[in-house]
């Protein structure tokens, strides 16, 4: 079993686990790289199907790829969508003018929390990595959540060997992690060993490509020659720039990322 595999079946371990744990659970797509790895992962465990929705929460700020993607993908997989939009904050004229952490919280964290409350989720699975940014790296593979989603990263109980708390009290919301142990540089292996489809947005265009997806105001590509998988992957063994060197929220503040994350955010 090479590194690959044991990763994927972690993965799968950890989907099945939380499935057959949690009744009320759905998975959150953000139609990037790591999530859309995670929605293949899914499919293998369950074979061939995703038994649980899956989450889109919509800015109206997304890359308009970005949509057409998600859309397509949706039809040809027959995914259970849900696609939300904190209609009120819209209404109000929320947007990244006002600040990109007080928009990332309206469009993003208050409109998830709409959705949880609206279906009462247990569990939220979701794809990210240790690797990708400093809070994400002080994750479980399943993390506690107050009744607020709010997240005491302080206060973590230790996952020691593979034994991964599951029980916890009644009211809690969980976040459950399967790629936790993924490097970016495993997603890009993994794509390309399993032939899966991401958007083209991740390849080098007129020098430029994206590392890191997300509203079309606030992510900037990258210099990059980069145009194939294999190229991607050369490049990530020898680059020194932050995955998420083009997500501006996250160079509004220090902390930004732990502080939204604190509240709520994915």
């Amino acid at each position: 079993m090479d590194h690959l595999d044991r990763l994927e079946v972690e993965s799968i371990y950890i989907l099945r686990e939380a499935y057959s744990k949690f009744s009320k659970i759905a998975m959150l797509w953000s139609i990037g790289k790591d999530s859309t790895v995670l929605l293949w992962l899914a499919k293998k465990a369950f074979f061939g199907h995703c038994p649980f929705p899956l989450i889109h929460i919509d800015t109206t700020y997304k890359i308009p790829e970005m949509i057409k993607y998600r859309d397509k993908l949706a039809k040809e997989y027959n995914l259970d969508l849900i696609v939300h939009i904190n209609e009120e904050a819209i209404k109000q004229g929320m947007g990244p003018e006002k600040g990109r952490l007080v928009c990332c919280k309206a469009l993003k964290t208050d409109a998830l929390q709409q959705v949880i409350n609206k279906y009462k989720f247990e569990a939220l699975i979701l794809g990210i990595r240790r690797d990708e940014e400093g809070s994400r790296s002080k994750e479980r593979f399943f993390s506690l959540r107050n009744e607020d989603l709010e997240w005491d990263y302080t206060n973590q109980p230790p996952e020691f060997w593979n034994q991964f708390n599951t029980d916890f009290p009644k009211g809690s919301h969980i976040r459950v992690h399967p790629l936790l142990s993924w490097t970016e540089i495993d997603i890009w292996m993994y794509i390309k060993r399993e032939n899966i489809p991401v958007i083209d947005l991740y390849f080098a265009k007129n020098g430029k490509r994206y590392r890191s997806l997300g509203c079309a105001p606030c992510t900037f590509p990258v210099e990059s020659n980069a145009t194939t998988i294999d190229e991607i992957i050369e490049e990530l063994k020898n680059t020194k720039i932050n995955e998420r060197a083009g997500r501006a929220q996250d160079q509004e503040d220090a902390y930004a990322m732990q502080k939204l994350r604190k509240e709520g955010y994915m």
